[in-house]
């Protein structure tokens, strides 16, 4: 079966029925003639249907293998990101860990306390930042609010907690030594 011609139809008149040049200037500057429409066969429609699902099944596919591929891989190993004295209470620092990796969030909550998350916000990947005082991380992009303690939304769109960063102190020094994902 031959693919269909496309249907040529005459250009048609304004609705008010005045000629071309006599037409109001917002007419002559966006025409929409309905018979110089392209003309889609469904052929060509269900072909774009089912190239752009079988685009959304391959990112699936992919981001589920990935997955799968990172949980091979070992932990990393312990890394330092401050000393002691570096931070006071209630200060924070951005460092990468493991190396290579999205910025994370290192809070000092008190004398020889220490929480570190992922920097971003889980709902838009903005900056969180650490509102000590409070107990609290705040995303303001949205006014997103996360749990100092524990890295999960308490406030605003936010729905998965933030990914954390496991630390120990070992003397005077802060040690990265995991990352846990953040849950649902």
């Amino acid at each position: 079966m031959s693919p269909r011609p496309p249907r040529r139809v005459e250009r048609s008149a304004a609705p008010d029925g005045r000629p071309a040049h006599e037409q109001p200037r917002w007419r002559q500057d966006f025409p929409v003639d309905w018979g110089d429409a392209d003309y889609v066969s469904r052929r060509d429609l269900v072909k774009f249907l089912v190239l752009t699902s079988a685009a959304f099944v391959a990112g699936q596919l992919w981001m589920v293998a990935r997955s799968f591929l990172q949980r091979g891989k070992p932990a990393p190993e312990a890394r330092a990101v401050a000393a002691l004295d570096e931070l006071p209470v209630g200060g924070a620092k951005t460092f990468e860990y493991p190396e290579g990796s999205t910025p994370r969030l290192l809070v000092r909550t008190a004398a020889r306390e220490f929480v570190a998350y992922d920097q971003a916000c889980t709902h838009l990947l903005c900056p969180v930042v650490p509102a000590v005082a409070e107990g609290k991380l705040h995303c303001p992009c949205h006014n997103g609010w996360f749990d100092l303690a524990s890295g999960r939304p308490v406030a605003g769109p936010p729905q998965r907690s933030l990914p954390r960063v496991l630390v120990e102190l070992r003397g005077s020094t802060v040690y990265a030594t995991g990352v846990e994902e953040g849950e649902a």
